[in-house]
C-alpha cells in the first residue's frame, strides 16, 4: 500500500492546503476530536493528493494552554495513524532566537526541547528511544528539495512550552544557552506521539516574528497569522515538490 502522509497545519498557516486535490473532508468534531477556539485552526481534516501522493492535511490543532492535557492534544496523531497515515509532517508558527534565521522563514526541525513540563506516553512504562525524533534520510531529501527550488530552509533546535503568554527576554535568554533556535507552543508532544506509534516525522517552522529582547516590537498573534500566511506559499511549493518526488 502507497504511503499516506499526513500533514499538520500550525496558526495562519491554513493556506498550506490549497493545492491539495481534495477527496473529502471530516470535521474534528465529527470524528469525536476536539476544535481549537484559537484563531488560524479551522478544526477539519482534508482528505486528497498533493504532488501526486495520498495525503490527510489536519487543518489546526489544539493546545496545553487551551486547557487540554497531552493525551487530548495528541488524539489527532492517534486518529491519522488510525487512517494509514505513516509519515507525519508538522508545522507551527514559532518565534526565531537566531539573528541568521529572519521571521518571515522556515526552519526544519533537527532535534527539540519539550519544556512543556509533560507527555502523551505519561501512564505507563512507554520508553521510546528519542536519538533521532525527526526523520534523518527525511531532512536529507527536504534539504536537497528546497536547493532545488531555490527556498532558503534554515535547520535548528525547537523549544516547545506550554504558553499561552510569550516567554519573557530573560526565559529567551535561557533558551539560547540550552541550544534552541526557535520557540513555540506546540509540535513536540505531537512528535513524542507519532514516534511512539512508530511514524516517520518531519517537522518545520514558519519563522514570524523575533523572540522576546531582540527586537522592540510587540509581541502579538495577529502578527504570527499575517507572517504565516505570507510564508505559506515557499512551504506549499516544497511540500507539493516532496510529495511528487518522493513517489
Amino acid at each position: 500500500m502507497a504511503e499516506i502522509v499526513g500533514i499538520v497545519l500550525g496558526s495562519g498557516l491554513g493556506p498550506l492546503a490549497d493545492r491539495v486535490l481534495v477527496e473529502r473532508t471530516a470535521g474534528f468534531a465529527d470524528e469525536g476530536l476536539p476544535v481549537s477556539k484559537v484563531k488560524g485552526h479551522a478544526g477539519r481534516f482534508l482528505f486528497g493528493k498533493l504532488g501526486g501522493k495520498s495525503v490527510i492535511v489536519m487543518q489546526g490543532r489544539v493546545h496545553l494552554y487551551e486547557g487540554h492535557d497531552a493525551s487530548t492534544l495528541t488524539a489527532g496523531v492517534r486518529w491519522m495513524h488510525a487512517q494509514g497515515v505513516r509519515h507525519l509532517v508538522l508545522t507551527n508558527a514559532a518565534g526565531t532566537l537566531h539573528a541568521e534565521m529572519p521571521p518571515g522563514t522556515w526552519m526544519m526541525l533537527s532535534d527539540h526541547l519539550n519544556l512543556t513540563g509533560t507527555s502523551p506516553l505519561e501512564g505507563g512504562p512507554n520508553f521510546v528511544d528519542m536519538t533521532e525524533v525527526y526523520d534523518g534520510a527525511a531532512r536529507a531529501n527536504f534539504r536537497s528539495y528546497a536547493g532545488e527550488i531555490g527556498m532558503p530552509l534554515h535547520e535548528g533546535v525547537y523549544a516547545g512550552l506550554r504558553g499561552p503568554q510569550y516567554e519573557t527576554p530573560a526565559e529567551i535568554r535561557m533558551l539560547r544557552t540550552m541550544g534552541a533556535d526557535a520557540v513555540g507552543m506546540s509540535t513536540v508532544l505531537e512528535a513524542l506521539q507519532a514516534r511512539a506509534l512508530g511514524m516517520k516525522v518531519s517537522a518545520f517552522s514558519c519563522l514570524t516574528n523575533w523572540a522576546a529582547g531582540l527586537s522592540p516590537a510587540t509581541l502579538n498573534h495577529a502578527e504570527v497569522i499575517e507572517t504565516g500566511a505570507a510564508a505559506a506559499a515557499a512551504m506549499m511549493d516544497l511540500l507539493e515538490y516532496w510529495c511528487g518526488s518522493e513517489e
